[in-house]
């Protein structure tokens, strides 16, 4: 009885001290949009007037996108809207799409390594 006592104590104690080990920066947004993580990286897709941001951290830090070039493919109901997103100062800009409640956005990124990167969001 004992002997199932620590094992189980130990399994919690691991888990516990474990979850926060696997975190590569904040989940919670900065600038009011939805976060996705993807290759260590976490991207914030923010709606804006003229159509979509995505600012990006690296273990919590901000990240200039530099060199990184991509599409935004938005997806509402039947609707599929694409654009290019080019970086504007500390973001990636996608103009003409707009974002609503129930939206899935992809964003195919490309790195300056050439490496692809696809961060998937869904809007509530």
């Amino acid at each position: 009885m004992v002997k199932t006592i620590l094992h189980l104590l130990t399994m919690v104690l691991a888990i516990a001290f474990t979850a926060g080990a696997h975190a590569h920066g904040s989940a919670k947004p900065k600038h009011g949009g939805v976060v996705a993580m993807a290759n260590d990286l976490t991207f914030e897709l923010v709606g804006t007037a003229t159509g979509a941001v995505i600012y990006i951290e690296d273990h919590g830090k901000p990240m200039a996108p530099t060199g990184i070039t991509g599409r935004l493919t938005v997806l509402s109901g039947a609707e599929k809207t694409e654009a290019d997103l080019a970086v504007a100062g500390d973001r990636l800009e996608a103009k003409g799409v707009k974002l609503g409640p129930g939206t899935k956005v992809v964003a195919a990124l490309t790195n300056q390594a050439k490496k692809p990167i696809t961060v998937r969001f869904s809007l509530k």
